[in-house]
């Protein structure tokens, strides 16, 4: 949203607005850009920063209170550069998104520029203080809601998938495949079983079966170097044999 706003602001296609912006004792005329950067440049007065947040918020309020006013989008635009620090914090603190933080400071700026005195003192500082709470606002309020399941949807995918039967889960000359976990608690938390019909293996090597049955690289990635510890033994038998 912020980079939108500096296209709508300073683009080619850019509406030529400006700020007659009085000093005192002569009156300056100001491009958006120009503004910025006496506001936020190594050039920044406070006579300046005063003068210039004075005028923008003068003309918000004197325009509509339609959120595509130019002198409303130029006061949220002005305010960005002194909202980014607490936006860049609340986006590696929080788990929101930039878009919605964006909106939130816009909504913030835009909400106090109705209430905002333009000769008060410290007009910009008002104004961005507005936008950063509202950020702030919205990452805590996301931190506190707690995801939860969708249970109909839930219900659905499992309701969806065929419940395998005795004969099925255990075909008759099959094979098991157990991983039996050492004592130690740090070891496999359960065991594997993987079972194959004898009529697809006829005819094979164990090898040839082993492979198909995927051990080969469940075995590889469960290799260990001599140096290393046990994390478990594998055991193929016939389906059904002793134990």
């Amino acid at each position: 949203m912020f980079a939108r706003l500096g296209q709508v602001l300073t683009g080619p296609d850019a509406a030529r607005h400006h700020l007659t912006v009085d000093l005192g004792d002569r009156s300056v005329r100001l491009s958006p850009q120009e503004c910025r950067t006496k506001l936020y440049g190594p050039e920044r007065t406070a006579t300046l920063w005063t003068a210039i947040w004075r005028q923008a918020a003068a003309d918000a309020r004197c325009g509509s209170r339609n959120s595509t006013d130019v002198g409303r989008l130029l006061a949220v635009w002005l305010a960005v550069p002194g909202m980014n620090r607490n936006l860049y914090r609340l986006l590696h603190e929080f788990p929101v998104e930039r878009a919605d933080l964006e909106a939130e400071a816009a909504l913030g700026v835009l909400t106090a520029l109705d209430t905002t005195d333009p000769n008060a003192s410290n007009t910009g500082g008002h104004l961005i203080r507005a936008g950063v709470r509202q950020m702030w606002s919205h990452s805590v309020r996301g931190r506190k809601e707690v995801p939860v399941l969708d249970l109909a949807r839930f219900a659905r995918i499992r309701n969806a998938v065929p419940v395998l039967t005795e004969e099925q889960r255990s075909p008759v000359g099959g094979w098991e495949l157990h991983i039996t976990p050492p004592a130690d608690p740090a070891g496999l938390s359960a065991s594997l079983r993987f079972t194959q019909s004898r009529r697809r293996i006829e005819g094979e090597r164990l090898g040839a079966l082993a492979h198909g049955a995927g051990l080969s690289r469940l075995v590889f990635r469960a290799r260990r170097h001599e140096e290393e510890e046990l994390i478990g033994t594998l055991t193929l038998r016939p389906a059904g044999g002793r134990r």
